[in-house]
């Protein structure tokens, strides 16, 4: 073999091999964990995937869905050509057509629809594609529908609404400066890897550490204190908590006296849940809770590390999280270094250091003078609190009509599995005139719809991203799109065209929408088209601490409110005030006689580190990691159900069943079971009623529920190659 074949096997760059490096991102996570891609290509194909080691947020290093990108890309599943379904919906049969076709019919059944029933009567829904949201907002508002939604219907939002009604604003940690980490229930190993290896130095200098988590995680066995609860319980534990810091004096008494209101109430609350009486309820014995809470206070600065769905997909779960982003500003570590800093979103919900106009763009302020938003009356707080509709009502009014008709669902990415009573989801969309998706690969979902249409990879694209240390990249293509694929935002300033909606900014392109965006800090799209693997901005700031000294906090009250004003302004169920305790609504404790019949706590969408929810799930490498569909379940619930390790089970609820391996493991409490997702032969959120939700945001409770396990038998049992 001589040099050159060397080389190309190798696949080295150079002239001689006709390889180039080109940069992109990756974009098969959320927003904050976006890494720096070098893609290796040779005649317009990406024939290798690397980290970009100059990109400092991910300093070369890929997961193994980043990895797999080029399969990704190249999936044998990707969509083409517009499609136009010939079939009934679900059923995959579909005629090709043209992008004029394709545009043109939806242009002209989206109008048809606005002039017959209004235009609230369409929903926009950004599911896969986050990085275009607001692109889409600006688009469904330009329509003049406030159904703009997202799959922050199920995801993160309720965790942001917890912090609103605490303290104002979302407060992330400062894990860089801080000397104690509580991570509640956050799993970085799953979600944030790349966390990992600065918070290995930090343990070995010293870091203390404290885990709470339903499962023994890999960060949980690392820690001085490991809090292992019954899911559901976070309230409880955060409220006796706050009985020891405000018990022995550990609390911030001068942050409390002068930037909080209902002080009181919220310590009342708290002396009746005593360590012992928490323990009682979370499994976990009161001496741990005290030694965690005190190490939490004591250490000076502190953080909370939290996730952005555990904690809230529970039907208490706005109430559990706001109990423990009380202990936050109860120790006087909110808004400082080390502790958890309020620093506003610059680009794509992340924090840059640097002033935009990206909420400007998104036209927000004209939600006012539209028809209200699905799910509002229903979710009264989420309508205050969040510029979204909330999805989770969308089949109650399909069905309903109330209170007006629903016709159309324009999706970017639709996923309808993330929903509870997945199903039931799906079937009240078949009720509608119009479904329009638009997605890289021809999903379960997209089956569905009436036209399909082919979206781009982030290696086909154009995306603005930034990242906290002030640094921002405007991707470049690097690769011409997969067959006719076009970007989201391409396909919305196509269609806005054909609509007719008149918007001169969006239907110019990426690069003006982008150029406007940026405007108060004073990049240029020029300037970044010399940055393709991305750049340092310019003057970017890191967020000034205690900035709630110069205006107060964003709550009615302009303070920390452990009595939330807007709470007091709700009547019903689980709308107190102050964060107490209430047990989810199926529990061994709230529902005894059903938990009679089924008598383990179930757990719904454990993440495992090679899947994305669909997205990585049909590829070879990241799949064969991880085949068949399984569910965790401690040794001593096997046995009693003659169960054995890697055996089929079946897991039971009242509303329905799948059958999984199961993954015999002391990870897992005895009496819980916790089922990863992605698999569509099992189904995880088919076991729940869509209306198991909780009150104040509409989340669903994946986490709480009850079920019951029994043995499958082997014979003529074969998993789905699908």
């Amino acid at each position: 073999m001589n040099d050159l074949e060397l080389k190309m096997k190798g696949k080295v760059p150079g002239p001689d091999t006709g390889i180039e490096i080109r940069k992109s991102v990756c974009a098969i996570c959320d927003p904050g964990t976006q890494c720096g891609l070098d893609l290796y290509v040779k005649d317009g194909k990406i024939v290798k995937v690397a980290g970009t080691k100059e990109a400092p947020h991910s300093h070369g290093t890929l997961c193994s869905k980043g990895a797999a990108m080029r399969q990704y890309v190249y999936s044998p599943d990707r969509i083409m050509t517009p499609l136009r379904r010939v079939g009934e919906r679900g059923s995959g049969e579909f005629e090709p057509i043209s992008w004029d076709e394709a545009l043109d019919e939806i242009a002209s059944r989206l109008n048809a629809i606005k002039e017959e029933f209004g235009p609230e009567s369409v929903m926009f829904f950004s599911g896969y594609a986050k990085w275009a949201r607001a692109y889409l907002m600006r688009f469904a508002l330009d329509f003049g529908s406030p159904n703009y939604m997202t799959e922050s219907s199920t995801c993160a939002t309720a965790m942001v609404m917890a912090q609103q009604l605490t303290y104002g604003a979302p407060a992330a940690a400062d894990l860089k400066n801080t000397s104690c980490i509580v991570y509640w229930s956050h799993n970085p190993s799953a979600t944030k890897g790349l966390n990992l290896a600065g918070i290995n130095k930090k343990i070995e200098s010293g870091l203390k550490m404290i885990v709470v988590d339903p499962r023994v995680t890999d960060i949980a066995q690392r820690a001085d204190v490991f809090l292992q609860i019954r899911p559901g319980t976070d309230g409880a534990l955060a409220l006796a908590f706050g009985n020891v810091i405000i018990e022995e004096g550990l609390y911030d008494k001068g942050f409390v006296e002068n930037w909080s209101v209902g002080f009181e109430e919220y310590r009342q609350v708290t002396a009746d849940m005593t360590p012992e009486k928490a323990a009682g309820i979370c499994g976990v014995s009161a001496a741990d809770i005290r030694a965690a809470a005190r190490m939490y206070a004591e250490a000076k600065p502190a953080c909370i590390h939290f996730s952005a769905a555990p904690v809230v997909h529970h039907t208490n779960g706005v109430q559990n999280y706001r109990a423990v982003f009380c202990l936050i500003a109860l120790t006087g570590n909110l808004d400082i270094a080390g502790g958890n800093r309020m620093n506003p979103p610059s680009l794509v919900h992340m924090p840059g250091g640097f002033p935009t106009r990206e909420r400007e763009f998104t036209g927000a302020q004209r939600l006012s003078d539209m028809p209200e938003r699905v799910g509002s009356k229903r979710f009264p707080v989420w309508a205050r609190l969040c510029n979204e509709a909330q999805a989770c009502d969308v089949p109650r009014q399909i069905r309903t009509g109330d209170p007006y008709p629903l016709k159309a669902f324009f999706a970017l990415g639709l996923n309808y599995r993330m929903w509870p009573g997945s199903q039931d989801f799906i079937d009240a969309l078949c009720e509608l005139d119009v479904i329009v998706d638009a997605d890289l690969i021809l999903t379960d979902s997209a089956k569905y719809a009436d036209i399909v249409l082919p979206a781009c990879s982030s290696a086909e694209r154009r995306e603005i991203r930034c990242w906290p240390m002030g640094y921002v990249q405007f991707s470049q293509p690097a690769i011409e799109p997969v067959g006719e694929s076009k970007s989201d935002v391409q396909i919305l300033s196509e269609l806005s065209k054909r609509l007719g909606l008149g918007d001169d900014l969006l239907e110019a392109g990426i690069e003006a929408c982008v150029e406007w965006m940026l405007e108060p800090c004073g990049l240029t799209v020029e300037e970044l088209n010399k940055h393709p693997e991305g750049m340092w901005v310019p003057d970017a700031k890191p967020p000034a601490e205690r900035k709630y000294l110069n205006g107060g906090f964003r709550t009615p009250s302009g303070k920390v409110e452990f009595v939330s004003t807007l709470l007091a302004e709700v009547e019903g169920e689980g709308f107190e005030p102050v964060p107490s305790y209430r047990e989810p609504v199926l529990s061994p404790a709230s529902s005894p006689d059903l938990a009679d019949e089924y008598p383990l706590v179930l757990g719904l969408g454990a993440r495992l580190p090679m899947y994305q929810h669909s997205r990585t799930f049909r590829l070879p490498w990241t799949r064969s990691l991880s085949y068949d569909p399984h569910a965790d379940v401690n040794p001593e619930d096997a046995r009693q159900a003659g169960i054995e390790d890697g055996s089929w089970m079946r897991i039971s609820t009242p509303h329905g069943e799948v059958t999984v391996r199961a993954h015999v493991t002391r990870l897992v409490r005895v009496g819980d079971v916790h089922m990863y997702h992605d698999w569509p032969q099992a189904n995880a959120n088919d076991l729940l009623s869509g209306d198991y939700l909780d009150p104040i945001s509409g989340f669903p409770g994946y986490r709480s529920s009850l079920c019951k396990i029994e043995p499958v038998p082997a014979e003529g049992k074969e998993a789905d190659n699908d």
